[in-house]
């Protein structure tokens, strides 16, 4: 498969410099290189990688304008047994911290204190992502940018920010959902959360385009991983100019829309009885989409930076993603053998996965199903991956132990699902994979990650 040979580099490689990096692979272009793995050659676990994402605004209240809590916290990330870091660099709100012309930097992000959530302004201006770099380049780690690809903005109790919100003449980008009450631009919700582009949208496709441009721009960055690079959700995107674009991917116009594409209130794992004709093809339509949306992200970026590691963050729950438009198989997976019940026999053609160096799987399963071989257990998580990419990319899957059932579950079950996943995920993918960093400062529970690394190690 495709880039094969600096995946097997990438894995061999982790703890040296990212000089030595760029010295071991000579400057030799991706397609230079074929490389395929033999069952008595995958990598043996000292190689495969462990990730630690570290979310913008969860972590802001440590790091927006203190580098001395940015190498502090790396010192831990490295002494659990992480080898890399992926650091958010455009939150929700669709603001930047890193450098970009076309983005505006980040004043200020909402955060949980014990006090309640609080306002937390940025007062410095070094560059963000640089100071990650540097310290984590320092430290032996590998340093990743974690970009939230078709969010431009987002509500909360603090008020709304970001670029939909300052620049009504981006009202048109914003999505248009479809609801029981008809048709409404995102931008007229008062609901909190995130503010989701339409992905379909030219404008906002360059526009995205160019910040990771300027984000591949950084020489001595290791990897770039877009984040809700999709759909808002099922109801997204319903606008005129959506209609118009479906029109000319079918071929003839449709008299009926939405009645004919889907029925207001269809959720992901429910479809709608009776199915309306254009269901089926409309998923098809946005899992195209996106798919040519990811094909350009990663010309770009790789135009840019020939040696960057491009991917993304996606669920594990395949059997729902159609949802938000995404099909991060590779295009050898034949979707519709296995979900004929939404998925087109030219489904299987907008696989994503040969467009990617390296998938971070969600693997966001409840801390007491750690093992098992379906969805929704984190080893089944992640082995369902492996089978649906096929090789085409390496497949990193691993838990998200701050929200639902692991906030709610007892420390000792938490602490024990802990070190277990990261079994889990090295037996049955290509490395581990946690969110978010601030759940184990929040209860200084590094040493269960410790524990797991160590285990897999053979250490003691």
């Amino acid at each position: 498969m495709k880039n094969r040979i600096n995946q097997f580099l990438y894995l061999l490689l982790i703890g040296l410099s990212f000089t030595s990096i760029l010295t071991s692979c000579g400057g030799k272009s991706d397609d230079d290189y074929k490389w395929e793995w033999d069952d008595d050659e995958k990598p043996v676990n000292s190689e495969k990688p462990r990730f630690i994402w570290i979310d913008a605004a969860a972590n802001f209240p440590d790091f927006a304008n203190s580098k001395d809590n940015i190498l502090r916290d790396l010192k831990l990330a490295k002494e659990a047994g992480f080898t890399d870091v992926v650091v958010d660099v455009r939150p929700t709100n669709g603001d930047v911290l890193f450098r970009a012309e076309a983005g505006t930097q980040v004043k200020w992000l909402g955060a949980w204190l014990p006090s309640g959530y609080t306002k937390i302004d940025r007062t410095e201006n070094w560059d963000y992502l640089q100071a990650f770099i540097d310290a984590g380049h320092g430290l032996g780690l590998k340093v990743h940018a974690g970009f939230n690809t078709f969010t431009g903005g987002n509500t909360t109790s603090l008020g709304s920010e970001g670029l939909l919100f300052r620049e009504q003449e981006k009202r048109t980008w914003a999505t248009e959902l479809l609801t029981t009450s008809g048709i409404v631009n995102t931008l007229d919700q008062s609901a909190s959360g995130a503010k989701f582009f339409n992905p379909v949208n030219a404008d906002v496709q360059n526009y995205v385009l160019n910040l990771l441009e300027a984000l591949a721009s950084y020489s001595d960055l290791d990897g770039i991983f877009l984040d809700r690079g999709r759909f808002d959700d099922l109801d997204s995107d319903f606008s005129l100019y959506t209609k118009k674009k479906f029109e000319e991917y079918l071929g003839y116009s449709i008299s009926n829309f939405p009645k004919d594409v889907m029925t207001a209130g269809t959720k992901a794992g429910t479809l709608p009885s009776p199915m309306p004709v254009y269901f089926k093809q409309w998923l098809e339509f946005r899992v195209k989409t996106i798919h040519d949306f990811m094909e350009k992200a990663q010309n770009r970026v790789k135009a840019i930076n020939k040696d960057i590691q491009f991917g993304v963050y996606v669920g594990g729950w395949y059997s729902t993603y159609y949802g938000v438009g995404v099909n991060w198989a590779s295009p050898e997976y034949n979707t519709a053998s296995v979900y004929p019940s939404w998925a087109t026999a030219n489904y299987k053609n907008y696989g994503y996965a040969d467009h990617m160096d390296i998938i971070l799987i969600g693997a966001y399963a409840s801390p007491n199903r750690v093992y098992g071989t379906n969805e929704w257990t984190i080893q089944g998580f992640c082995s369902k991956a492996v089978d649906k990419i096929k090789g085409d990319a390496l497949v990193i899957g691993g838990p998200d132990i701050g929200n639902g059932a692991w906030a709610t579950s007892s420390d000792l079950v938490v602490n024990q699902a802990i070190t277990q996943s990261i079994d889990a995920a090295f037996n049955a993918c290509d490395g581990y994979f946690l969110f978010d960093m601030i759940h184990l400062k929040k209860k200084n529970q590094w040493q269960y990650v410790k524990a797991g690394i160590d285990n897999m190690l053979g250490e003691k």
